[in-house]
């Protein structure tokens, strides 16, 4: 262990989500959520990093057309117990059945466990789209059901299908995030049937459940290839929509109607089924 570290204390003054997931999609290690940012620790510099928060603030504010502020402060520090004190501000989650906590904390003894290592990946159920995509899975998923998860991320979403006794299959354009869905699958004494790194076109298989936590531009995309996935009443839970962009996203599934909307803080997901089946 090297004699000191660096810790960046980052303050955003908002759209906290979308910063959140572009260190999500940037970092090699974890980070810890605050308030108001994040604190990011590692034994080194962290200069690239500042560079990209605000390349990426100016980014939004150009797009959003709206001021958007934010504030970083590096530290060099003593490395003593950095490491312990990270592990203590992941707190453990519980979700409708689920409940959602790091490899070193205890299991619920009566909610469903999912132990998620944050030094793997980033979703660990505290963003609000992996959060209303697990009461919908927790609401939907049944003992024996085909479900497909796309853009599986960290596997958290496949895991709580699995945790349910469905058989599951994930695929993700990111290898890293492969690579992950199944070290923490394996966390949790699961496998997946099938998992790839990839789209999901081209598919011969059909699904009773199929997930997308993406973002809503991908979405409407993907559209036909989501629906074309799913078997004769088949349910199709969409997330990672930003509320301003719901309608755009529904545009792309007018042949579904809503049978769910979850929505928190300025993040909906959609459970929808194909009419006319």
């Amino acid at each position: 262990m090297q004699e000191h570290y660096y810790e960046l204390t980052v303050t955003v003054s908002s759209h906290h989500e979308l910063f959140a997931d572009f260190l999500a999609d940037t970092l090699p290690i974890g980070f810890e959520e605050t308030d108001d940012g994040f604190i990011i620790r590692s034994e080194d510099e962290l200069d690239t990093i500042v560079w990209g928060l605000e390349q990426f603030g100016e980014a939004l504010q150009k797009a959003l057309g709206t001021p958007v502020e934010i504030e970083c402060t590096q530290k060099k520090l003593q490395n003593s117990d950095w490491v312990e004190s990270y592990k203590n501000s992941i707190e453990p989650l519980a979700i409708d059945k689920f409940y959602i906590h790091p490899t070193w904390s205890e299991k619920h003894p009566k909610l469903i466990n999912i132990a998620i290592d944050p030094a793997l990946a980033f979703g660990t159920g505290h963003h609000p789209t992996t959060a209303s995509s697990l009461r919908a899975i927790s609401e939907y998923v049944h003992k024996g059901d085909k479900v497909l998860d796309v853009g599986c991320g960290s596997g958290i979403l496949s895991i709580a299908a699995m945790k349910l006794e469905a058989v599951v299959d994930a695929c993700d354009t990111d290898p890293v995030s492969v690579e992950n869905s199944i070290k923490n699958a394996d966390l949790n004494g699961l496998e997946f049937h099938s998992i790839w790194e990839g789209s999901v076109s081209n598919l011969d298989e059909k699904y009773d459940i199929v997930v997308a936590n993406i973002v809503a531009d991908v979405l409407t995309f993907i559209a036909n290839d989501l629906k074309k996935a799913l078997a004769d009443d088949g349910i199709l839970i969409l997330s990672g929509i930003l509320n301003k962009y719901e309608e755009k996203v529904l545009k792309f599934y007018k042949d579904c109607k809503i049978i769910k909307r979850i929505a928190q803080d300025e993040w909906v997901t959609l459970v929808l089924k194909r009419e006319n089946k």
